[in-house]
């Protein structure tokens, strides 16, 4: 099947998370992504994760980590400081449709690749810069990352136990989800040059993106001021329901969320029908005001028997919203994500097979490539210099020699096919 995005080039100029998988979503969708890798070392995201195997490759930059966020892309590893560089670099963008970059606002300028710049190349050419609060306000040109937008967010604070600090959320959340964003933005605003002929510039900000997932404090707190403000309530959800994280008895834990029309059908399960004229539980407002009681009375009877999958199906049998807590090895292997392709495998010649994400979206037109690989630093050196900028085989020489592009070493070494 013809990929949606055939016949669309995009200019990667991202490193880590949010960028990268902004433009991973489109080449798995069938646009030829160019990752321009900064050398000489390329996304730092090649030094972090499981890396290569080293007796074998001991030269090589690929790791897990990278491989996550950037398979299906073409590496173009070239030096942007340089003018040779920012010269290919404007070659590229005048025969490409995308181009995202997710460096704190100014640096790309100082590349000669601004959006000024890059509309006088290609006034049609959509431009995505990501970064940490975007690039204008009074906090635009703070460094940060993830977990800062998510601290100045109001995200950080909600999180963990009443009586302690707030807690670290353990992965990059904001960087995922703002990805996402900026994907939708540039399909759409490429949907509106198809329509109009206009390219457009897009500033996505990892600190909007967190500002979104408030589910309805914002406009409570708003209205009502810090009284409306949920204190942290660790593993039990501030509004109630019961909705929080119960101990099984046996070690394990199981994830409930109750719905006031809900609240019935789990004192059914549980054998208790008295509680729902229990003054302490008869409301939600009551329910959410001993919460910890509640929660103790449920993980008695939880405690009485003793074993996850057997609590599972009493409560699944009163259609009460239910889950285990996996781990996240039970999670990956989980029969559901492996059918959906909601994991899927990479088969790396120089790490082995491992497990990946897959692409969070199903369509009916088209479906998701199993055979997944990501590019060694500037492997695709020659092969875009060649045939979209129009060099021959000596000039790309005289640009490695001149320190302008590089290539990992393990290229040379005629690398494994990596499906086999």
């Amino acid at each position: 099947m013809t990929k949606m995005l055939c016949g669309y080039r995009v200019l990667d100029i991202t490193q880590f998370v949010a960028g990268p998988t902004c433009s991973r979503l489109m080449a798995e969708l069938g646009a030829d992504v160019i990752k321009v890798e900064l050398t000489p070392i390329g996304d730092h995201a090649r030094r972090s994760g499981l890396s290569s195997r080293k007796k074998e490759y001991p030269n090589c930059t690929q790791s897990t980590y990278f491989a996550q966020h950037n398979h299906s892309k073409r590496s173009l590893a070239i030096n942007l400081k340089s003018n040779e560089g920012q010269a290919l670099i404007k070659k590229l963008i005048e025969q490409s449709d995308v181009l995202v970059e997710n460096f704190a606002p100014g640096v790309i300028g100082r590349m000669g690749v601004s959006y000024n710049e890059v509309k006088k190349n290609n006034p049609e050419i959509i431009m995505c810069s990501i970064s940490f609060a975007g690039q204008e306000g009074p906090l635009a040109n703070e460094p940060g990352f993830d977990y800062m937008a998510a601290a100045y967010a109001g995200i950080t604070e909600m999180i963990g136990e009443n009586d302690r600090s707030p807690s670290q959320v353990s992965m990059a959340v904001g960087d995922s989800a703002t990805g996402i964003s900026a994907a939708m933005a540039v399909v759409v605003a490429l949907l509106h040059r198809e329509r109009t002929g206009e390219g457009q510039f897009i500033d996505c900000s990892l600190l909007d993106t967190y500002l979104q997932m408030h589910e309805d404090y914002i406009p409570r707190v708003g209205l009502r001021g810090d009284a409306a403000s949920p204190e942290r309530s660790g593993s039990q959800h501030p509004n109630g329901g019961p909705t929080g994280i119960f101990e099984c008895g046996d070690g394990s834990f199981l994830q409930m969320m109750i719905m006031p029309y809900q609240w019935p059908r789990l004192l059914q399960a549980i054998g208790m029908p008295e509680l729902e004229k229990d003054t302490r539980f008869n409301s939600p407002q009551n329910r959410r005001k001993n919460k910890y009681e509640l929660q103790g009375i449920i993980e008695q009877w939880m405690a009485k028997i003793g074993d996850r999958q057997d609590i599972l199906t009493i409560l699944k049998d009163q259609r009460v919203p239910v889950a285990p807590v996996l781990t996240l090895q039970e999670a990956i292997n989980h029969p559901h994500a492996i059918q959906r392709g909601a994991i899927r495998q990479i088969k790396d010649p120089f790490i082995g097979n491992f497990p990946i994400p897959g692409q969070p979206p199903i369509f009916s037109k088209w479906s998701h490539n199993n055979e997944l690989r990501a590019p060694l630093l500037g492997e695709h050196n020659e092969e875009i210099l060649t045939t979209i900028c129009g060099l021959d085989k000596s000039e790309i020489v005289a640009l490695h020699e001149n320190g302008i592009i590089n290539t990992d070493p393990t290229f040379f070494d005629s690398p494994p096919d990596p499906l086999k």
